[in-house]
């Protein structure tokens, strides 16, 4: 029985190690994101695809597979080999908030993906137009209240991340609020500039130049602590209304990917983003790097969709409808 015991073990060694070897080889490793091409994730994404293919002396390439709101690449790894030639790189939204915005979701974020790591985090903001009178986030609480009817606010997209913050903070606050919600960012930040709507919930990051030119001001931010990039901005909580929303972007394999081979991906992003040249390069986007075991992105995975499952019920959204 302990010949056995020694031979099996042996054999258990042999196959991790010739899966982490296959890492190393010159078949690509193919990144796959399920959103297009640009924007802040899009360049954290080609960030690490550079630090892979350095570190593993192998092609790495990107693939934008979007598609049903993400839904489309986040199926289509899924269903890729289980070997870690190709991985899934993914905002919070399909593995946090879509298990509870759509009643047919064609993937388990827990049963279907083994995570690998959290790469960066970023958190929400409220910001006002330029005219607007109010200077805080008290005072706009305040402005709100005195005019009832006038609790209009833009973002994004209904079902994003900043409704949801947005859906919370009126909670809070004890507001009416309604949602103008907008194609992306673009147009709804132009109609707060021109003073059609009041304020507008989007990511910190999406925010950042704006109310640095003075086009915009950031009055909160939902983080746990104040943003680096804005140490003059208070977080929502120490305005006196308890919100701490944070979204993040996260490293998956398939699921009954070797452990070998998760280990070895997630020891060299997480050196990566230990460089200060990443370290710079991320909080000039905005992002705070990230880097964790497994285990620890699972946890962060699975407090996030008990935080964002909380904002949805609370928002009555349903994806389907």
């Amino acid at each position: 029985m302990r010949a056995f015991r020694l031979i099996f073990s042996a054999m258990a060694l042999l196959i991790g190690t010739e899966a982490a070897m296959a890492q190393s080889t010159d078949a690509p490793m193919r990144l796959v994101t399920p959103y297009a091409a640009g924007g802040v994730g899009d360049a954290v994404l080609r960030m690490i695809a550079e630090g892979l293919h350095e570190g593993l002396r192998r092609p790495v390439i990107v693939e934008n597979k979007a598609g049903a709101s993400g839904r489309l690449g986040v199926e289509y790894v899924k269903h890729a080999t289980a070997d870690g030639s190709v991985l899934l790189f993914t905002p919070i939204a399909p593995m946090a908030v879509f298990p509870h915005s759509y009643a047919q979701l064609s993937y388990d974020p827990r049963r279907d993906f083994e995570p690998i790591t959290q790469v960066a985090a970023f958190d929400m903001a409220v910001a006002v137009g330029p005219q607007a009178p109010a200077k805080s986030l008290g005072e706009l609480v305040a402005w709100l209240k005195q005019n009832p009817g006038k609790g209009s606010y833009g973002t994004p997209g209904a079902g994003t991340l900043p409704h949801l913050c947005a859906v919370l903070f009126g909670r809070r606050a004890h507001l009416e609020l309604l949602q103008v919600a907008y194609k992306g960012n673009p147009p709804g930040l132009a109609d707060l500039m021109g003073g059609h709507i009041p304020m507008f919930f989007t990511s910190t990051p999406d925010l950042v130049q704006a109310h640095k030119d003075g086009r915009l001001r950031i009055l909160a931010t939902s983080g746990v602590k104040r943003s680096p990039m804005l140490p003059e901005v208070p977080t929502f909580s120490e305005a006196g209304y308890d919100i701490q929303a944070t979204g993040w972007y996260g490293l998956y394999a398939p699921a009954r990917t070797p452990r070998a081979v998760i280990d070895d991906v997630n020891r060299r992003v997480v050196d990566l983003l230990r460089t200060e040249r990443v370290r710079d390069r991320l909080l000039a986007l905005g992002l705070s790097g990230a880097g964790t075991t497994p285990e620890q992105f699972a946890r962060i995975q699975a407090e996030s969709s008990s935080f964002w499952g909380e904002a949805v019920r609370a928002a009555g959204f349903k994806a389907d409808d």
